[in-house]
Parts: C-alpha cells; sequence; structure tokens
C-alpha cells in the first residue's frame, strides 16, 4: 500500500489502475455499498476502531477525532513505528485506523466541544468508545448530538452499556475483562488451574466491533425507510456472552464442562513431522473415515470405542499415539489434506509467519503490507477485509492518518472556517 498524502479521499481508493470503460469493474460499476455514509468517529484503541476501519473498507467516509497533541491510545501502543514528524504510531493504531480521516479537537475545551456539535449534522453516524458516561460529562452523549441531529445515528461501544441497568457501568473495561466476565476462559481451563488471559488476542475487542457494526446498519437502514435516528449501544460483556454461547446452553441443558474430561468426541491437536494440525471428529461416519486413513480399521469393531464416549475416554492411551506414529513422515499440510479430502475436519496449527504465506489468505487479500515511515525496510502487515462481496472487487486501503493530517481541510470543508480561524483555534491548543 503506497501512502496516498497528495490524494482526495475519494481519488485515494483508487490506487489501483483505472478500468477502461468497456470493462468497469464491480465497484466501479456499482459502487460500494456504503458510499456516501459519513461517520464521525470519537474513538480510540480498538473495540471501535476495527468496526469503522471495517465500514470503511465498504465505502463509509470516516472522520476520526483524536485529541491534536496527544492523539488517541492506541498511537502509545507497542510496538510501533514513527510518523514523518518522528511521532510514535503504535501497533494497535497501525491494524485498525486504514482509509480514515483525522481531525484533531481537543473535544474537553467549549470550543472543541462545540466544533463537534457544529460538524455532528453533517454526519450519518456520530461513533464513541468510551467508558459509560464520559461523553455525557462532556455534553457530548446522545441526547445532546441529537438536540442538533434527530437523525443521527449515534453508537456507543464500552464494557458494559450506556442503557440499561449494570453494577459495573463505571468499570473501566478493556477487551480481556469482558471475555474473563463472560465465562470464556473458564470453558477450557481445568480446575485449579489459572485461566490464560486473552488467548486469542483482543477478541473482546473486534468482536465488540462486529456487532457495533450490525447494529448501525440496522439503524441506518431504519433511519432510511422510518426517517428516524436512535441510539446503538453495545455492551462488550453482552458481546462476549453471545459468542461464548455453548456453555450458557450446556449448563442449563445440565451439562457440565469438566476441561480435564475429552467428552463424547475427538477435538484435539496432534503432533506431525514439522508442527501440529488439529481434528474434529464428533459423528460415526467421521469416526469410521480416520480409522480408515490411519491404518486402524480394527477399531471399528473394537467394543472400546462402540459409542462416542469411547473415542474421548481413549484419546490419549490408544488414539493419540496410534494417531502421531502415523503422522510422523508426514508434513501438517500434509496430514491435514489427507483428512479433509476424506471429510474429516482437520488444519494445521499455523505460526503468524504461515498464515501470510498461506496461499487462501495471499489469495483472499487479507495480508495488507503498509511501508513504514522510518528506517525500518519490512512493511507492517495487518488482516484485509473478510467481507467479500460479488459487486464489489477488493479497493487498495490507504495508510492510517497522521495525527490532525486532515484537521484543515475538514473545518474548511464542512464549517467554511477560514485561515485565520484556524490558526486562532490552533494557537488556542483547540485543534492540532
Amino acid at each position: 500500500m503506497t501512502p496516498a498524502d497528495d490524494m482526495t479521499q475519494d481519488d485515494s481508493h483508487r490506487l489501483a489502475d483505472s478500468p477502461s470503460t468497456t470493462s468497469l469493474s464491480p465497484t466501479d460499476r456499482y459502487g460500494r455499498p456504503l458510499d456516501g455514509v459519513r461517520i464521525l468517529a470519537v474513538e480510540q484503541m480498538q473495540a471501535l476502531p476495527y468496526g469503522t476501519q471495517l465500514l470503511s473498507r465498504l465505502g463509509a467516509d470516516v472522520v476520526k477525532v483524536e485529541h491534536p497533541k496527544f492523539g488517541e491510545s492506541g498511537r502509545s501502543s507497542q510496538p510501533f513505528m514513527t510518523d514523518p514528524q518522528g511521532r510514535q504510531v503504535g501497533a494497535t493504531f497501525l491494524r485498525n485506523n486504514l482509509s480514515k480521516r483525522s481531525i484533531g479537537i481537543d473535544i474537553k475545551h467549549p470550543q472543541g466541544r462545540q466544533l463537534l456539535l457544529d460538524l455532528a449534522p453533517r454526519f450519518d453516524v456520530f461513533a464513541e468508545n468510551f467508558k459509560a458516561g464520559t461523553l455525557a460529562k462532556l455534553g457530548l452523549d446522545y441526547e445532546s448530538v441529537a438536540a442538533v441531529h434527530p437523525q443521527v445515528i449515534y453508537l456507543s461501544v464500552s464494557g458494559f452499556g450506556n442503557t440499561g441497568e449494570s453494577p459495573y457501568q463505571s468499570w473501566p473495561a478493556y477487551a480481556g475483562v469482558a471475555e474473563s466476565m463472560s465465562g470464556l476462559y473458564s470453558w477450557s481451563t481445568p480446575q485449579n488451574t489459572p485461566p490464560t488471559i486473552s488467548p486469542l488476542g483482543a477478541l473482546g475487542d473486534t468482536g465488540s466491533s462486529i456487532f457495533a457494526v450490525i447494529g448501525v446498519l440496522a439503524a441506518l437502514r431504519q433511519r432510511d425507510t422510518q426517517g428516524i435516528g436512535q441510539h446503538v449501544d453495545i455492551s462488550m460483556l453482552d458481546c462476549m456472552v453471545a459468542l461464548a454461547d455453548v456453555q450458557l446452553q450446556y449448563e442449563s441443558m445440565g451439562v457440565v464442562r469438566d476441561p480435564e474430561s475429552r467428552g463424547a468426541l475427538i477435538l484435539t491437536s496432534f503432533k506431525a513431522s514439522d508442527g501440529y494440525f488439529m481434528i474434529q471428529v464428533g459423528r460415526e461416519h467421521q469416526w469410521e473415515r480416520l480409522c480408515q486413513i490411519i491404518g486402524k480399521t480394527e477399531w471399528l469393531t473394537d467394543p472400546r470405542f462402540a459409542t462416542r464416549a469411547g473415542w474421548g475416554e481413549h484419546q490419549e492411551d490408544v488414539v493419540r499415539p496410534a494417531v502421531e506414529t502415523w503422522a510422523a513422515d508426514k508434513t501438517k499440510a500434509e496430514v491435514s489434506a489427507l483428512f479433509a479430502n476424506a471429510g474429516v475436519a482437520a488444519g494445521p496449527c499455523n505460526w503468524p509467519g504461515e498464515v501470510m504465506q498461506d496461499p487462501h489468505v495471499t489469495a483472499h487479500n487479507m495480508v495488507i503490507e503498509m511501508e513504514r515511515t522510518d528506517d525500518v525496510v519490512a512493511p507492517v502487515v495487518t488482516p484485509g477485509n473478510p467481507v467479500k462481496l460479488s459487486r464489489m472487487d477488493e479497493q487498495p486501503d490507504t495508510r492510517v492518518p497522521w495525527l490532525g493530517e486532515h484537521t484543515d481541510a475538514i473545518l474548511k470543508q464542512e464549517l467554511s472556517l477560514d485561515d485565520a480561524t484556524l490558526t486562532t483555534l490552533r494557537n488556542e491548543g483547540i485543534i492540532g
């Protein structure tokens, strides 16, 4: 991805060669589904920025509001690179803010707050992800924004929600807090063993962001059909409870999860010559195929494996030694292909470097490279857009915005502020 400082926001989405008029791409023919949707995001870290980045990839114009001097907290995360002005740009910021614009406004200053309220009616969505009640204290809550923009879709993402009762509403929350409180860690942790915190990275952030995107799209649809705005309120804990759905259902049906028990299925990893692969066997025909593949057809009449419970009961003492002996001279990719081709769910346990080189991942444009602006040659890599639409081809992302990079352009275009006014606001520290 090449920086496009001298391009407009619309032009910057077209870094590839323009198609001829006789062979228009799907995007040039149909546009993108969110073309024309505008989002003003007072956001930080990942729980909202991941979602607004996805919306921008689908065509929305996202303007990110940051503190004019320090920027949002994701910029100070580690590891980091430096921007052309030598300022730190952290990893969390780098992977969540492609194809956005940045405006620096001190929203705690009365004039900064007023600038934001003046901007709000120019946008379809006003989005924020601060601790519940934070923007209310600043006079920027849903009621305040709706007073100047009745049709606004106001999105809030917080640990425990801004609407409804919660004893935790005043608690700060990162992804791990919501994941932990949802029971996600306890499900696979043996008794008397400390849970592993954040085993999947920031699932609490990315998962909540996806629900936030769904909420925004639903609210936009209702606004288009009924002409009404509304508050979309997303609780990270709610989202994690939803994603960890199986544990609540099983508990209600009398199934007590014992992580030390193998259960009535095989769902684990096995060792191959170059690493590990996973297999899931939960049906009789899958068990039959596993036995055939590894040359253990005698297991099909073995009374120990007469029921599914036996598969799990003898997973470690019988199944594992046989599978790993058979796989010892094969790679994890070879083993996974043999099982998959026979209709048994399997896959290699990949490391990040292997993921980046995986033929599926690269073919689906899921590895996005951003050139660094410091003295490091290797680009920053971040995942691409997982939403594939038949009437929208893959669009090149633009690099993340530098802090306050678009402040003057946005304030001039949206509010018709002149240079003298901008200079005064900047000298007073209200904008950056």
